[in-house]
């Protein structure tokens, strides 16, 4: 399934890219928490890099202030970000191992929520595994 692109922010100078469906059954908040934590974890914004100001990411995004604000404070209660007051949001520096544990638990969770999906539409774990594997080498 391919994203239809309708709002997006990348800046060289942000180096943060954020790209919203309007096909997505999640809510705004929830798609831009989600690509910021995976820009985190696999390293693209680097520990301590300042976020753009909500604000600033509201209006390039098009988007509503009290959408993102959600999407931060989402990202700081995970503790993938931290606020220092009255200067912005910044990246928390983390050892690689526990990046990696966060990563794991973010796909476990994924899972918990798709599986029994799957499981209704009958497949075996067998099944499942092959269309995984197939779709994740496209």
């Amino acid at each position: 399934m391919q994203m239809q692109k309708i709002r997006g922010i990348s800046s060289s100078e942000w180096n943060v890219n954020i790209v919203l469906s309007n096909k997505s059954d999640k809510p705004i908040y929830e798609q831009v928490y989600e690509q910021v934590a995976s820009q985190i974890i696999s390293g693209e914004l680097e520990a301590n890099f300042c976020l753009p100001s909500i604000r600033v990411i509201a209006k390039e995004i098009g988007i509503s202030i009290i959408t993102v604000k959600k999407a931060w404070e989402t990202l700081e209660n995970n503790e993938f970000i931290y606020t220092r007051a009255g200067i912005g949001c910044f990246v928390t520096e983390y050892a690689k191992k526990h990046l990696d544990d966060k990563k794991v638990a973010i796909a476990k969770e994924r899972l918990k929520k798709d599986i029994p999906y799957y499981k209704s539409l009958g497949f075996s774990i067998e099944e499942l595994i092959a269309l995984v594997k197939e779709e994740y080498r496209k």
